[in-house]
């Protein structure tokens, strides 16, 4: 899989958690709604999520028939490299990428040599978790 793939579904078919591009941006499904068809019009889905990368609450509003894409998040286990003020630097453990990507708020006390679990998508990256020292 290259960075940025995505995949086509159709938007009656969104779950919450599931994940949707919205405007180009990676976003986790929170709620759906989906309205009864009238005289004339299709049934619409109205889909509420928030941005994986950036926190930003994104709504879209289509027929429960169209096509929305679904990005393929690639996800992986990093090593703590450095931690620079309030950036720090990840190296993956398998490909041995580095990434420099803000300090998670909600992760605290990351420090050389701590393994972290991390989601990608395109030149976004996002720490999800700290694995626990063995």
């Amino acid at each position: 899989m290259a960075e940025g793939d995505k995949k086509f579904g159709q938007a009656g078919q969104l779950k919450p958690g599931s994940f949707v591009l919205i405007d180009g941006n990676c976003c986790q499904v929170k709620s759906v709604e989906k309205s009864k068809p009238g005289k004339h019009g299709a049934a619409k889905a109205r889909v509420t999520a928030m941005g994986v990368f950036d926190g930003q609450k994104r709504s879209l509003l289509k027929p429960t028939d169209a096509d929305v894409e679904i990005p393929i998040i690639l996800k992986g286990t990093a090593q703590v490299v450095a931690v620079m003020g309030d950036m720090i630097q990840v190296m993956d453990v398998e490909s041995y990428q580095t990434y420099e990507i803000p300090i998670p708020k909600d992760i605290p006390k990351l420090a050389g040599g701590d393994e972290v679990e991390y989601q990608r998508f395109g030149d976004n990256v996002k720490i999800t978790r700290k694995k626990a020292a063995t």
